[in-house]
């Protein structure tokens, strides 16, 4: 009988890390998405266009992956702070475009609420 229960929480651990696996990897397709859009300039520019169009389907299908252990208002929600926190990154860091304060204020406040929703929430599944 303890065999079979470590067993067993040993496949959910790692169905549980295959899950957050591919939502790092929708996060990840999801930024490389916006910063191509940014560069394909209004879909003037045809490889950043279609290297857009591949990466936000990449991270659609790897969020649907995702779900199929993380709740879905817990994999949207780190799945959209954290791409929100990414892309300003790249934005600062590849577009030179400044951020203020409330602009930094505001990516606080969504990271705080990622933390909150994984280390505190009941909601998630660890």
């Amino acid at each position: 009988m303890v065999c079979l229960s470590k067993i067993d929480g040993d496949v959910e651990m790692n169905a549980m890390l295959a899950a957050y696996t591919a939502l790092g990897a929708a996060i990840i397709l999801e930024v490389s998405g916006s910063t191509l859009l940014k560069l394909s300039q209004q879909f003037t520019k045809l490889w950043p266009s279609l290297g857009m169009l591949v990466c936000f389907i990449l991270s659609l299908y790897c969020l649907s992956l995702a779900l199929k252990m993380v709740p879905l208002g817990v994999a949207y929600a780190v799945w959209a702070g954290l791409g929100i926190v990414l892309t300003a990154v790249v934005s600062v860091v590849v577009f030179k475009m400044a951020l203020d304060f409330w602009a930094v204020t505001g990516i606080a406040m969504i990271v705080g609420g990622v933390l909150v929703m994984n280390l505190l929430s009941g909601s998630v599944s660890h």
